[in-house]
């Protein structure tokens, strides 16, 4: 029997332990509805949002919450009996490899993988244990042969649809419209600047090609924020040097934010060497929460940015 896995989320090939992870998260949907997941499903969720590709790019932090968030559901259990393929034990589900391709954006069709998959014997053969499924059936995890964890989610939040149209660069602005129109539904008025260290994501501008300029403007690496009013922008350069520019932000009006850049130098371990660059620009929040902020920028730029420190 030839059985099909889809991974719709997080990819460890690391199994439960101090060792470190590797993630994936990719997300499908188009449905447009509200789900219901338990407090301890949403923290699996919250944990997974914003790590992208193989997670080689999310801090430590963001990879043992996600750890910690799917230890507590297998201990919850779930559903007792999951199990709808090849199975074993009522829990485990029996695969083997047949064929394997390349997909690439820039190509209409898959390259195949020459692997000799029907020579490989039991080498092609796998399986994967589930280890928690929800009541709902939205939410499963998964322990495979190799030490691999998956979290596989059937129907998707607005949030992580836009996370996965980022990735996809398809369908952004329409999925932003969607978050945007799920906070004045939900009654969201005032969104707050939240305080932490938050991911750029993406961005409607196209960037120039002065990597300074781009760092100035706010256009890629972090931004910091702290509640006294203080804002930095951080930026990985190479070799160990960063740039990092400061300053403070004045709430105006209903989520919209005064800003002045103006503290500016290349950081190399101790050592800084002071820039003379100023900004000035106006921020407006048009969605936020505790790990995902969509706001505008001077010149209507747009700007999707992902919470990267653990919650507080």
């Amino acid at each position: 029997m030839a059985l099909k896995l889809v991974n719709l989320g997080f990819h460890s090939s690391i199994p439960c332990s101090p060792r470190p992870l590797k993630d994936r998260f990719v997300l499908r949907s188009s449905k447009v509805e509200q789900i219901s997941f338990t407090e301890s499903e949403n923290s699996l969720i919250e944990a997974l949002l914003g790590i992208q590709g193989r997670g080689r790019s999310s801090s430590r932090q963001q990879l043992n919450a996600v750890e910690r968030a799917v230890q507590v559901l297998e201990r919850l259990g779930g559903v007792p009996d999951p199990a709808a393929a090849s199975i074993e034990d009522g829990k485990r589900i029996l695969f083997r490899f047949d064929r394997a391709a390349f997909s690439f954006k820039f190509l209409p069709f898959k390259v195949p993988y020459p692997v000799p998959f029907r020579l490989l014997g039991d080498e092609a053969k796998g399986w994967l244990d589930t280890t928690y499924l929800s009541s709902s059936g939205n939410l499963r995890i998964s322990r495979g042969n190799k030490g691999t964890t998956f979290v596989l989610q059937k129907q998707t939040e607005p949030r992580q649809r836009l996370l996965t149209a980022i990735s996809s660069g398809k369908g952004i602005k329409e999925a932003i419209d969607e978050l945007i129109s799920l906070k004045q539904n939900t009654g969201q008025e005032d969104p707050e600047l939240e305080e932490g260290e938050w991911q750029m994501m993406w961005n409607s501008q196209t960037v120039t090609d002065s990597w300074i300029e781009n760092a100035v403007n706010g256009l890629m690496g972090k931004q910091i924020i702290r509640k006294n009013g203080r804002i930095k922008f951080l930026v990985d350069i190479l070799l160990g040097l960063k740039f990092s520019m400061s300053g403070n932000f004045v709430k105006t009006g209903s989520g919209v934010y005064g800003v002045t850049m103006d503290d500016a130098a290349i950081i190399g371990g101790p050592f800084g060497y002071p820039l003379e660059l100023k900004n000035n620009f106006i921020l407006e929040l048009l969605y936020s929460d505790e790990k995902l902020r969509v706001s505008r920028g001077n010149n209507s730029i747009l700007f999707v940015h992902v919470r990267t420190d653990a919650l507080r």
